[in-house]
């Protein structure tokens, strides 16, 4: 007797039309298949689905050139489907889950015709974790096949986890004929459910990253009692050995992977690897928070990774460990057959391809590898990768950082005086935006705990769900906001950042040990500058100064900001961030 999986997958199939159905077991003999047929047999275009690099000088590493209108998320033609709009609040856009459901089937009827339908048996998290879920993806490329197998632990053991249950995570994915009019990404909370068409690009097609592990699991988590947050996850190891662990919320393109690959500037200070993207957040048996990252790959933008910026993800992307690397919408240097992007380094090669695949010399209008081009590379072949990435409880966290993209107003950084008020300081978290999403860039937008575009509910009850959580944590983690991006007067970063944000972080890390003090302002607590270490670093005083400065004057169109975000949650808003508000305007009045 078929079992419910088998039952779900065989109405899919009806419906989708493809000519076969695959079953993968995420093993390394499949992927290498895969990577051939998507070099041999399928394309996009023109173009096949995967190109062979270097794999002298980029072990493991292909090429994929997406369609030109399908580059980057598409938030506006994602939607969450709760039965009522209220449940979905101002944050996201919603559809009634019966007009999504037939708006869908019509486009997915005969969707898969001529291609083959892989049935992607997956797990985010540890599979002995009590914290991670058992998924199934059903797509149509080889590209979101082999992407699914870095990202997330790819296994047929997962079949028998699910055996006879019907509550597993279903995701039903298929590139359609590529027309951004009949693209749509649908989610379906209550079922567990996320329904993609017309897009191959990473987060509207690999199911298992931004729709189940932040929309969908941040649901979950609202219903279960934990948070799933678009955090990194990292462990700062000091002089003596010891570890402190702490998550930190950045939008896209803010630095995160960089943060969470740290190079350390400061002698005997180490960061250890444990996520770039997501974290799942669980009270543990002890009262602390609890982190583990369910995936187990790096979804990252290339243009400005460098030697310089982050060179352990260079060594990462070199790495031979786990197959295979992706590169996707980064330019080709002919003569050596390598990726290339803009800030990689200095020499423009001769002989470039654009994203596109077309011949690029500067000065050209647009960039030779498309701003949001990105590599898919498995977090195992990171030389940082932290000894508890596979320990089933994950990690107890000591700290939160919430940051953004300003370039004025908002110090390098700011310590909460409690659970509380640092869930009033996310909630306000603005940031310019980047290429990363559909936008004018460096258009200021708030984005409380960058999670804007994922959370899969009401954020007005988000922000209560967080304040739940700290009255129900014995240990609650400080929570910090942070802002590498300050500028000058003349518009150039005044903190020199990448590495050097370790001196950032060991102030962070001495503040939940008690051994270092603070200076209160109407923000939060900032460090006495005698506390920050700043040896070797050339920064004049004035400018040191800035990066802490408030003035109160600056803030009146912020707070008015702000207060207009506020309002549109209306009743859903807690009173205690109302209060916290209230409380920072009178205090920028005392200047």
């Amino acid at each position: 007797m078929a079992t419910p999986l088998e039952k779900w997958v065989e109405e899919q199939a009806k419906l989708c039309q493809p000519d076969k159905v695959y079953w993968c077991d995420g093993s390394e003999e499949e992927a290498r298949r895969l990577i051939e047929i998507g070099m041999k047999k399928e394309k996009i275009g023109d173009n096949p689905i995967f190109q062979e690099l270097n794999q002298n000088l980029w072990p493991n590493a292909y090429l994929h050139r997406s369609h030109p209108t399908d580059v980057a998320r598409t938030e506006h033609l994602t939607f969450v489907c709760h039965p009522d709009k209220d449940t979905a609040g101002p944050n996201n856009n919603w559809m009634h889950p019966d007009e999504a459901k037939e708006k869908m089937r019509k486009l997915s009827n005969g969707c898969m015709k001529g291609r083959t339908m892989y049935v992607l048996p997956y797990m985010m998290g540890h599979p002995d974790s009590p914290y991670s879920k058992a998924c199934i993806q059903l797509t149509d490329v080889s590209y979101v096949a082999v992407s699914m197998r870095i990202m997330t632990r790819m296994t047929k053991k997962v079949i028998e986890k699910i055996g006879n249950r019907d509550d597993f995570v279903k995701g039903l994915h298929s590139v359609g004929d590529f027309d951004p009019n009949k693209r749509f990404i649908m989610h379906f909370p209550d079922e567990h459910f996320v329904w993609s068409i017309g897009s191959g690009y990473g987060g509207n097609a690999l199911l298992g990253k931004k729709c189940f592990s932040l929309r969908i699991a941040s649901y979950l988590g609202l219903q279960e009692g934990w948070l799933a947050e678009h955090m990194v996850i990292l462990g700062i190891e000091d002089p003596e050995g010891n570890i402190t662990y702490i998550t930190a919320a950045m939008p896209s393109a803010c630095g995160k992977t960089n943060l969470a690959m740290l190079q350390s500037t400061l002698p005997g200070y180490k960061v250890w690897t444990l996520g770039d993207d997501i974290a799942w957040l669980n009270i543990g048996p002890d009262g602390r928070l609890w982190a583990i990252n369910p995936e187990t790959g790096l979804f990252g933008v290339a243009p400005g990774t460098s030697l310089k910026t982050n060179p352990n993800m260079l060594i990462t992307l070199k790495g031979k460990k786990f197959y295979p690397t992706l590169f996707t919408n980064t330019a080709l240097n002919v003569d050596t057959n390598e990726p290339w992007w803009e800030g990689l380094d200095t020499n423009i090669p001769k002989n470039l391809l654009d994203w596109q695949g077309k011949p690029w010399q500067p000065p050209a209008e647009t960039k030779a590898a498309h701003p949001n081009s990105r590599f898919t590379v498995s977090i195992y072949n990171s030389p940082t990768l932290s000894k508890e990435f596979d320990n089933p409880k994950g990690v107890p966290i000591s700290a939160i950082i919430l940051g953004g993209r300003r370039t004025q107003l908002i110090p390098l950084v700011v310590e909460a005086f409690d659970w509380e008020h640092g869930v009033f300081s996310g909630a306000r978290t603005g940031s310019e935006t980047t290429a990363a999403a559909i936008h004018k860039e460096g258009v200021l937008r708030r984005d409380p705990m960058a999670m804007l575009p994922f959370c899969g509910y009401n954020m007005g009850d988000y922000f209560r769900h967080w304040l739940n959580i700290g009255k129900r944590l014995k240990h609650p983690p400080k929570i910090y906001t942070v802002n590498w991006f300050r500028s000058d007067d003349e518009g150039k970063f005044i903190w020199p950042g990448f590495g050097e944000n370790i001196r950032v972080l060991k102030w962070i890390v001495e503040r939940t040990q008690n051994k270092v003090g603070a200076r209160e302002t109407p923000l939060g607590n900032i460090p006495h500058l005698k506390d920050l270490n700043l040896d070797g670093l050339d920064i004049p005083e004035a400018k040191l100064n800035k990066l802490f400065e408030i003035n109160p004057n600056q803030w009146q169109n912020e707070l008015a900001d702000i207060k207009k975000f506020f309002e549109q949650f209306g009743q859903h808003l807690p009173e205690e961030l109302w209060q916290h508000y209230y409380n920072l305007e009178k205090a920028l009045q005392r200047g």
